[in-house]
């Protein structure tokens, strides 16, 4: 009864609406139709004045016409003066007739225009006609005679007088028209007035009896409202309301609120007392206790058990640790596994159990004064990380409420992370120490690259200073002629201890790269590990750590490769091999390297390529892209926001210089600009120096070594080109890179590269390891492929010859978890020995430096002396120069593989000799 009698106050509000909207409909009406016939009464009076001036004047026009036609056909008796004469004589009458029938409400009028037709037609045949026909006559007596009379004269006197007393009257009749309508507006604008003052007074009637209605209801609800408020978290105050409209609606949604504003302030009280009891406890027995009496007060339960997950010969068991009023039999099974009983269920399925059907054998509750069968069991997994870790059981004599239930949900909603943070601490204290050791032990050697660093900076200042010497004793040899020989002897001299001195160094820091590469191989391999986590018996936080030591160490390894290079080109040991490189394709490899760093930073990447740049130019592709690399790096580094821009094009006839067109005919321009932090001019030179970069603002902003110009520039010069740069602080940088087209490579007198081998040769892949890179690199591994890797290494017979301790640990660890049997040789005396007496051995891992017998001379006696040709060798090494690959393969390696190892290229080079062996 109440909907179907419900007058809503947007019914109320339509409805006021509509009864002035009919209101003002009614009025529209009304004043239409007055307006209508204002409108026709004006148009008439406009239409029926113009109709009448019009026919008069020219009903006038002709007799006027006939007048004047009829006198020049006398005066020349030309009879073409005769045709006006009697066109108007025709048309006069056709117009009379018009303005008699628009007369014919007005008889007075038509009285007139009768008195003006007689004497028109009095005209026409006392004066017309007849002195018309006199002419033709040629009566020209006649005519005089006529003329002196001149009858016709009066006629026209008398018409005229005729028309200007008929014009008056219809001037009269159209001014009382016109009066009239005034009036008639008048009284409609009057009524118009009066319409909207009538409208208004029934709009404002209707406006306050609404407004009234919905106030009064409005002023009771917030008073109610504002007494809630008042009451400062008092939410058990209700509104009541007697309207049947959306006011009561609000109200009943209000007192709904505030139900909900109860459950919820009961909710967060009682989970923040939970939450706060247990804060602080590190015994999981303790925790276990508290967490119990807590839940079960909270849920009104008598009593209960809390199991904990744990690992016992492989099976998982769930332990209880604690128990709410234990009787002296104990509450509750001490153990169970997934699956067994209902609270196994409970546990496998990470679900809620609550049972309100209690079997009679279920056990009784006791208090002090007997015992009682529980109502209702509640049995709730305690789960962290998608695996249940505990298990807590509740009984109560009465039932588990909807409130009760809500709150333990959010309380194991968080409890998991203390439960585990609790039982994880242990583990986790000891597998941080063990990080610590690891960390100090490469903090240590760290600390001592940094020292050899800074020793191979001081000789390279030192260079610098020789080289300085050299250009200041050229420029006095050119000055002074008779000094030239003793100039030139000494420049020799000097050239000599460079390439001695370079020699030196070069052979320093590849020892120096074996000492630091043989720790840093194990670090990388079994922190990859770690990382891994193949055992799942790690933390997210313990993988954190492993990656974070295994990326320090790929960080070490890239600086100690950068110096290795800067050594190589400074001491003439780099290869450049002159090929044909796709510039059709370098826009997309550019961009699929680096648009997923541009898009992380929020930056503009865009690669244009101009129309002259040919598809085939001809450079060492591995050198060039290598720059391209690092500047491009560098760009997307030390910019926060804009943009960075590539433009290739190719340099105009009209841009080459003599020199640079004796080289080539084709030079390659490639750009790279950014809006990053920019360099101060005076650092334009600086940046290019090893170990060098704008300031130490930016190195401990951005970090790096500062060799990645120094390696772009040198390679330039290697491709027979040079980098420019232009740049101004805070307006960000340019760096072009300048090379020819070499295809038939660069020729050693064009650019002075300190003893660099320049080879103009093409030249496939040179070791396995190489082309399992390229592969490892191209395409995921299937499924199929796996399994094949583990019928591959599954069960084979791998020999580690190496003297560290550390590298034998890394290598058989991982290798083990593929399914092969390990043997180690501590060196190549121990090798060989193990060689004679098994003759099962796949395949070798051999280490270069080694005490007693090293890694080339036991390749020789497997190769020469025990006749092993098939058996594949691998030679591991830290030493990096290209020396040293081709030393190891002459001594009868089958593979070389550069420490610290890769795993994974390992692994692929370890799949293909042993796949090969087998066929």
């Amino acid at each position: 009864m109440y909907k179907k009698f419900k007058i809503g106050i947007r019914a109320k509000i339509i409805l006021g609406y509509i009864v002035i909207i009919l209101c003002l409909l009614a009025s529209v009406i009304i004043l239409n139709n007055q307006i209508t016939s204002l409108q026709k009464e004006r148009n008439f009076i406009i239409k029926y004045d113009s109709q009448v001036k019009t026919l008069t004047n020219r009903i006038e026009k002709y007799v006027l016409d006939m007048e004047t036609s009829q006198r020049g056909y006398i005066i020349t008796g030309d009879p073409s003066y005769l045709e006006p004469y009697n066109k108007a004589e025709e048309n006069w009458k056709i117009d009379f007739d018009q303005l008699y029938l628009l007369l014919e409400d007005r008889k007075n009028q038509q009285e007139k225009l009768n008195a003006i037709k007689v004497t028109i037609e009095k005209w026409i045949s006392t004066s017309g006609e007849p002195i018309i026909q006199l002419k033709k006559e040629n009566n020209t007596e006649a005519i005089n005679e006529f003329f002196k009379v001149d009858v016709g004269r009066k006629d026209m006197d008398t018409m005229r007088n005729q028309f200007e007393a008929f014009r008056t009257d219809e001037n009269k009749y159209t001014q009382n028209k016109a009066k009239q309508l005034d009036q008639m507006n008048s009284n409609l604008t009057t009524g118009l007035f009066g319409i909207l003052v009538l409208v208004s007074f029934i709009s404002i009637i209707i406006a306050s009896g609404i407004s009234r209605s919905i106030v009064k209801t409005m002023k009771e609800v917030t008073q109610t409202i504002k007494e809630v408020a008042a009451s400062k978290g008092n939410y058990r105050t209700r509104i009541h309301v007697k309207t049947q409209d959306e006011i009561k609606d609000l109200a009943h949604a209000t007192n709904e609120l505030l139900d909900a504003f109860e459950r919820r302030e009961w909710l967060q009280a009682n989970l923040a007392e939970i939450v706060t009891k247990y804060q602080g406890v590190s015994a999981i027995t303790k925790l276990a206790e508290t967490f119990l009496a807590e839940m079960a007060h909270k849920t009104e339960s008598s009593f209960g058990a809390f199991y904990v997950r744990e690992m016992h010969n492989s099976d998982v068991v769930f332990v209880k640790k604690a128990a709410f009023a234990d009787a002296g039999d104990s509450v509750g099974i001490e153990q169970f596994k997934l699956g067994e009983g209902l609270i196994g269920q409970c546990a496998l399925e990470k679900r809620v159990f609550i049972n309100h059907d209690i079997s009679e054998e279920y056990r009784v509750i006791r208090t002090g004064l007997g015992e009682a069968p529980p109502k209702s069991v509640f049995i709730f997994p305690i789960i962290f990380e998608e695996e249940v870790i505990a298990v807590a059981e509740l009984a109560t004599m009465t039932s588990y409420t909807a409130l009760q239930q809500e709150l333990v949900k959010q309380v194991i909603d968080s409890f998991g992370l203390t439960v585990n943070s609790i039982l994880g601490r242990m583990e986790i204290v000891r597998l941080l120490n063990e990080s610590r050791a690891m960390t100090e032990e490469l903090q240590v050697q760290s600390e001592e690259l940094q020292t050899q660093s800074e020793e191979l900076q001081m000789q390279t200042e030192e260079l610098t200073m020789i080289n300085e010497q050299l250009e200041e004793r050229s420029k006095e040899a050119e000055i002074k002629s008779q000094e030239l020989e003793k100039a030139k002897k000494e420049l020799e001299d000097s050239s000599e201890q460079l390439v001695l001195h370079s020699n030196y160094k070069s052979q320093f820091l590849a020892n120096m790269s074996h000492e630091l590469r043989t720790p840093l191989n194990s670090i990388l391999i079994l922190s990859e590990m770690l990382s891994e986590n193949g055992n799942n018996n790690l933390t997210e936080e313990e993988m954190e750590f492993a990656r974070v030591i295994h990326s320090s160490g790929e960080d070490l390894l890239a600086l100690i490769n950068d110096i290795l290079d800067i050594s190589k080109v400074e001491a003439g040991k780099i290869d450049i091999i002159f090929d044909e490189v796709n510039m059709s394709e370098m826009p997309q490899q550019i961009e699929q390297i680096f648009a997923p760093v541009a898009k992380k930073k929020h930056l503009e990447l865009h690669i244009s390529k101009a129309d002259n740049v040919g598809d085939i130019f001809y450079t060492d592709e591995k050198r060039f892209q290598q720059i391209l690399k690092n500047l491009l790096s560098n760009a997307l580094k030390f910019t926060e926001r804009g943009y960075v821009h590539v433009d290739i094009k190719q340099l105009d006839h009209k841009q080459l210089t003599s020199n640079m067109q004796e080289v080539s005919v084709e030079w390659l321009e490639i750009t790279v600009s950014d809006t990053g932090i920019g360099i101060p001019k005076d650092k334009h030179q600086l940046i290019f120096e090893s170990f060098q970069q704008a300031d130490g603002a930016t190195v401990r902003k951005y970090g790096g070594t500062g060799l990645g110009l120094t390696i772009c520039k040198e390679f330039a010069k290697l491709l027979g080109g040079w980098i420019t740069l232009q740049s101004e602080e805070g307006k960000g940088s340019s760096f072009s890179l300048t090379i020819p087209s070499l295809p038939n490579g660069l020729n050693e007198t064009v650019i002075d590269t300190n003893f660099v081998e320049v080879v103009a040769t093409i030249e496939a892949p040179e070791t396995i390891e190489e082309v399992q890179e390229e592969v490892a690199t191209s395409r995921p591994i299937s499924r199929q492929e796996v399994e094949v890797e583990v019928e591959v290494f599954q069960g084979k017979n791998i020999l580690i010859v190496d003297d560290d301790y550390r590298n034998i640990y890394a290598l058989k660890a991982a290798l083990e978890n593929r399914g092969m049997n390990i043997l180690v040789a501590k060196d190549g005396l121990e090798c060989i020995k193990i060689m004679e007496k098994n003759s099962d051995i796949d395949l070798i891992l051999m280490d270069i430096m080694m005490p007693n017998m090293d890694g080339y001379e036991t390749m020789s006696i497997i190769r020469t002396k025990m006749n092993l040709t098939d058996l594949p060798i691998i030679a591991l090494t830290a030493k990096a120069m290209k020396t040293d690959r081709d030393k190891s393969l002459e001594a009868g390696a089958s593979d070389y593989i550069s420490k610290p190892l890769n795993l994974d290229q390992l692994v692929s080079v370890l799949r293909v000799w042993l796949v090969s062996k087998g066929s």
